[in-house]
């Protein structure tokens, strides 16, 4: 893994604000759009329009996005899987191209921001019922069947982006099922003097606001994010897929930052949407 740190240096309080202002403004037009317009739209404009928001989120927060690898994904019946280390992980995945999430189903009932999650075709798990998950299984194997991308954090929870956790192998199990392919992707957060950043992680009992207010006072951030060879699901076993696509992204993260898998295409600025 590459050096670490956390940009200590003071952002001016009153950018800070102005960030944290712009973002609120930019989170409830969001609401808006998703609750009275997307309902008249056709699944192609709407992701064309959280391609857009979520570009926009990131300038705001003074977030540069950098791809590396193949972009767009495969059109459909692919499973993204990635490493998961900040809520900024969305909105980083869908500035790129919109994916349906399989979420916790406490991000629906967060205040304002639920109602926009809902609204662009998460799918939520209770995690605390056991049966739940067979539901959720079900209805990702019916998007991914159907030709949608679906996209899944499979280390089940959080890390401060200096470590990678067993994957889950369950959550592979749509993607067997639909006969499809399954996209790793590995996303590392870094700073402007090119240090790994814990900044964005959101980790532990910080709460939610601790955390947005912390990315507001960042001067420099960056986060890469790298497209790897698809597997193809098959009739491999479930446990192996999981193996194969933790290891891809455990590989890309052991590189240098801004530093590709050889034969890969190397590191862009994502086009504005």
């Amino acid at each position: 893994m590459p050096r670490t740190r956390t940009d200590s240096r003071p952002t001016p309080p009153l950018l800070r604000l102005y960030r944290a202002a712009r973002t609120g403004v930019h989170v409830l037009q969001g609401v808006a759009t998703t609750t009275s317009v997307f309902p008249f739209l056709a699944p192609a404009s709407r992701r064309a329009i959280v391609r857009r928001w979520c570009g926009r989120l990131l300038r705001i927060l003074n977030v540069d996005l950098r791809v590396h690898g193949q972009w767009p994904l495969h059109a459909g019946n692919v499973l993204v899987v990635a490493n998961h280390i900040s809520w900024l992980d969305i909105f980083v995945l869908n500035a790129m191209q919109p994916v349906r999430f399989v979420a916790k189903s406490e991000l629906a009932r967060w205040p304002v921001v639920g109602r926009m999650i809902r609204g662009v075709g998460t799918l939520f798990v209770e995690r605390t019922r056991m049966r739940d998950a067979l539901r959720v299984n079900g209805q990702a194997t019916a998007a991914l069947a159907g030709g949608d991308v679906v996209a899944v954090f499979p280390e089940g929870t959080t890390t401060d982006g200096t470590e990678l956790l067993p994957f889950k192998s369950s959550l592979f199990e749509p993607i067997v099922e639909a006969q499809g392919r399954i996209q790793p992707v590995a996303i590392r957060f870094i700073d402007g003097a090119g240090a790994q950043s814990t900044a964005p992680a959101y980790v532990g009992d910080l709460p939610f606001l601790a955390s947005f207010w912390r990315v507001t006072g960042v001067r420099a951030l960056i986060v890469e994010l790298h497209a790897l060879d698809a597997i193809p699901a098959g009739a491999a076993p479930r446990r192996a897929l999981a193996k194969a696509a933790e290891a891809s992204i455990r590989a890309a993260l052991a590189r240098p930052a801004g530093v590709t898998a050889p034969g890969r295409r190397g590191d862009r600025k994502a086009e504005s949407p």
